[in-house]
Formats: C-alpha cells, sequence, structure tokens
C-alpha cells in the first residue's frame, strides 16, 4: 500500500503542472491615444489633465454636485434597491461556486457500513453436493472508508477554479454596474424634477402676470379703450399657461414617484418639497476624463466582459481536456467480521487501493461540438468587449460635445432671453399708449416665455449631459478593487 500511495503522490507531483489548452491573453482594446474633444479643447472647463492621484471622481460621486438632498437619496438607494440586491445575490452565488470548484483539489470522503444475517442453500447450484458447506448461515458485519482523489493530469481542475474565479470577478463587476446605473438613474431623476420645479415657479409667475394682464384688458376694454378681442387674446393666453403648468405637474409627479422606487419606498410614502434648479456653482464642476486606455480600467461593465473573456478561455481549455483520460486515485479502509466482538480485531481490517483510468472513446462528435462552442463563446466574448469599449469611448466624447456645446448655447440662449424680455416690455408700454394691438403683446410675451424656458430647459440639458459623464467615466470605479478569489 506504502508503494502505490508513494506512486501516487510522484505522478500527480510530476504531472500535476501539465495543463492543456490556450493561455489567457487579454486582447487590446482599440487603439486610440486621447479623447477627440479634450485633445481639440485643453482649454475647455470640462477638461483637465489626469494626474497619477487625480481623486475627483470616488466612491460618492454625487457629493460633487453639493446638494445634501440628492446626497440623501443617493445613500438610500444602496440599502433598499431590489436590484441591488439582485445583483448582490448573483454575487454571493458565484463565490460560492469557486469554493466548490476549490473543494476538487481535495479527495472526496465517504464512509458505509452494512449488515445482514442469512442463510446459504445446501441445493445452490454452487455448493458441491457432497460436501457440506463451510458457513450455511451467518452474519456480516462491515464498516469501510472510501477515498476518491481526481489527479489534475491536464489542469481540468484548475482551469474549473480559474473559470469561477473569473465569473465570480465578473459578478462583483455586474454588481458595482448596477450600482452605478441606479445612482446615476437617481441623479438624472432628481435634476428632472428640480428642472420641472423651475418650469413650474416660471409659469406660476407668469400666469400671475397673464392674470394682471387680463384685468387691464377688461378694464381698458370698459372703458372703450380696448376691443373685446383683447379679453378674448388675454384669456386664451391665460388658459395656455395654466394647461402647461398642470402639464409640467404630471411630469414632476412621475420624477418623483421614479425617484421613490429607486431608493425602495412606495411612491404614496415619498414626497419632495418643490425647489427649483439653478445654476449656481459647483453644481457642475470639472471632470478628469483622463485616456482611453485607462477609461477600460475604470468601467465596471467592460471589466465585467473582460473577466467572462479570461472565464471563456478556461472553458476553451476544458473542452480540450475532455479528450484526454481521466485519472483517479481510489482508496478503501475498514474492518469486517462474522461478529460485533472481533469487528475491531487487527485480523478484522481491509483495504483496497489503486488507480482507475477511464476514456471516452467514442461520443458521436460530442466533444468535437464542445470544443467548437467553447471557442466560438471565446470570440462572442472578444467581440462584444471591444464593441463596449467602442461604445464606451462614443458616450464619453458625446458628452463631452454636449458640455461644450451647451455652454455656447446658454450664453446664446440667455441673450436671446434678455432681447425678448425687453421686447416684451416696450410693446406692453406700446400697447396701453394705444400704438400697438394686443396681439403683438400676446405674441411677445409668448415668446419670452419660451426663450425662459429654454433656459431651463439648457441648464436640465447640461445636468443631464454631465451626470451621463460620470457615469461614462464609471463614477471612480477601479478594475483594480476587483477582490481575488
Amino acid at each position: 500500500m506504502k508503494r502505490l500511495l508513494t506512486v501516487g503522490v510522484g505522478l500527480v507531483w510530476g504531472l500535476g503542472a501539465c495543463t492543456i489548452g490556450p493561455e489567457y491573453v487579454k486582447p487590446s482594446p482599440p487603439p486610440s491615444s486621447a479623447f477627440k474633444e479634450t485633445a481639440s479643447q485643453p482649454g475647455s472647463p470640462d477638461w483637465k489633465k489626469s494626474t497619477p492621484r487625480d481623486d475627483v471622481l470616488r466612491g460618492q460621486w454625487w457629493l460633487i454636485y453639493a446638494d445634501p438632498e440628492l446626497s440623501k437619496l443617493e445613500e438610500q438607494a444602496g440599502p433598499a434597491n431590489q436590484t441591488l440586491k439582485l445583483a448582490e445575490a448573483n454575487m454571493r452565488r458565484a463565490r460560492t461556486l469557486v469554493t466548490y470548484s476549490r473543494a476538487s483539489r481535495l479527495p472526496t470522503v465517504t464512509t458505509s457500513s452494512y449488515y445482514s444475517d442469512g442463510r446459504a442453500s445446501p441445493n445452490a447450484p454452487s455448493q458441491n453436493v457432497k460436501a457440506k458447506p463451510a458457513r450455511d448461515w451467518g452474519q456480516d458485519f462491515n464498516l469501510s472508508f472510501e477515498f476518491s482523489y481526481e489527479i489534475d493530469f491536464w489542469g481540468r481542475v484548475r482551469r474549473s477554479i480559474a473559470a469561477s474565479q473569473a465569473q465570480a470577478q465578473a459578478s462583483v463587476a455586474d454588481l458595482e454596474t448596477a450600482r452605478l446605473s441606479i445612482h446615476s438613474e437617481i441623479a438624472i431623476d432628481y435634476f428632472e424634477l428640480r428642472a420641472a420645479d423651475a418650469e413650474k415657479a416660471l409659469l406660476e409667475i407668469t400666469v400671475t402676470a397673464y392674470r394682471r394682464a387680463l384685468e387691464l384688458v377688461k378694464a381698458r376694454a370698459r372703458e372703450g379703450i380696448a376691443p373685446k378681442s383683447d379679453i378674448s387674446q388675454a384669456e386664451t393666453q391665460l388658459d395656455a399657461a395654466l394647461v402647461q403648468t398642470t402639464e409640467i405637474a404630471i411630469a414632476r409627479g412621475r420624477y418623483e414617484h421614479a425617484l421613490a422606487v429607486l431608493i425602495g419606498k412606495p411612491p404614496s410614502e415619498f414626497a419632495l418639497a418643490e425647489r427649483p434648479l439653478d445654476a449656481k456653482p459647483p453644481l457642475l464642476p470639472q471632470i478628469p476624463t483622463g485616456l482611453p486606455s485607462a477609461l477600460l480600467e475604470r468601467r465596471p461593465d467592460i471589466a465585467a466582459l473582460e473577466r467572462r473573456m479570461a472565464a471563456a478561455n478556461e472553458q476553451i481549455g476544458l473542452a480540450e481536456i475532455a479528450y484526454y483520460p481521466t485519472v483517479n486515485l481510489a482508496a478503501l479502509v475498514g474492518v469486517e467480521s462474522t461478529s460485533v466482538a472481533s469487528l475491531f480485531n487487527w485480523p478484522s481490517r481491509l483495504w483496497a487501493v489503486g488507480p482507475m483510468v477511464s476514456q471516452t472513446l467514442f461520443d458521436g462528435g460530442r466533444r468535437r461540438a464542445t470544443s467548437e462552442a467553447a471557442q466560438a463563446n471565446y470570440e462572442a466574448t472578444v467581440a462584444e468587449y471591444q464593441q463596449t469599449a467602442l461604445d464606451s469611448f462614443q458616450q464619453v466624447e458625446d458628452n463631452l460635445l454636449a458640455l461644450r456645446v451647451l455652454r455656447e448655447e446658454v450664453r446664446q440662449q440667455h441673450e436671446t432671453t434678455v432681447a425678448a424680455k425687453e421686447t416684451y416690455r416696450l410693446f406692453q408700454a406700446r400697447y396701453q399708449e394705444g400704438a400697438d394691438t394686443y396681439l403683438q403683446v400676446v405674441t411677445a410675451e409668448t415668446n419670452a416665455l419660451e426663450n425662459q424656458r429654454h433656459d431651463i430647459d439648457l441648464l436640465r440639458r447640461q445636468c443631464l449631459a454631465h451626470v451621463a459623464l460620470v457615469k461614462a467615466l464609471g463614477g471612480g470605479w477601479d478594475s483594480g478593487s476587483l477582490p481575488k478569489f
């Protein structure tokens, strides 16, 4: 027995280092030396050269907006959001599969025992009819332990462990992707809601002004200075503003309901007081973009795909190993006796040890199909990785472009709004002097209102583009934080 164990251990150490299948090499990302927007706009407020210790985006990135209400909502999302709970459960399941795979490194030990009592027939064909059987009646007691261990000649166990480890790391990155998505959605819905508050506040001021204008027109009509058609125009203008106010209330309610669900509350138990969105700093702080190559390490969704590529590569190796024989070392020790009193005596011992080799000779093409499927799956994960990397570059470029263009558009729109307000003031003065019709006042006032709403809309779009840029940059996450399993 000692000689057989020595041979088995020698085989394990001598051949255990052999691994069948391709070694994993991380595919090169799409070539890109710099983001187009940062390279062409080095003086842009949204551009900042990356430094080794740049920590603007780290962890709770929403704090850069310095909005206590937003921060409070973001903090509530973690423990209550159901999507995050699902991602966390998937991560725990993936971790247990690593433990399951690692168990193959150790032998499997089982125990069995049995007792039997019976009588052998002297008339059975196997008995010698001329001689009395040695024992025609008796008991049998047995207690044994069985050991089974797969010698990892070709690396099947090692590749299984590596694949499960990569999948577990991918599940951690999936959780971070879910967190980034949830927190980004909260910020987006929050800014949408505050923009709706700003529009509602503007419309309420406008409704008040329209009511005063209607009273003025009625007074002028009673004095015979203005025609009754002016009253109709003023009433139509007021009613239109009231309709817009109602529509804004509907939109605001939807964003409020969405925020409630994101933080794990029923909409009926959640409410935010109205507070218009404003453009006071530091609402939109500068964000360092860094280099495209660094982006691949900062996006959890890309990190998850890279880990799945590694797992897919291990599956190719496992498919190739299926062509090689499986070698198991088995051993059995125990005791057996016809009496309980002598069951644990030294002569009652029994043992057996030896290797077992199994090899599939014909499977109708199953192994080849499995190998081809594993190769195709790997190529699919590579393609998905490359495409997601390209998409991430586009997302950063799109939002950098949006912030740059919107900044100029905000300036232009502000000038237009100032001019529209002045035009309205002039037409209103001329109407009171009897120089212009009320239709011209209505037109100028409607134009001024629309331009003020454009101001709010551009600020809203700036906020959304800023959050989208944070999300596109990974929210301060880094693949170096992935745990080692």
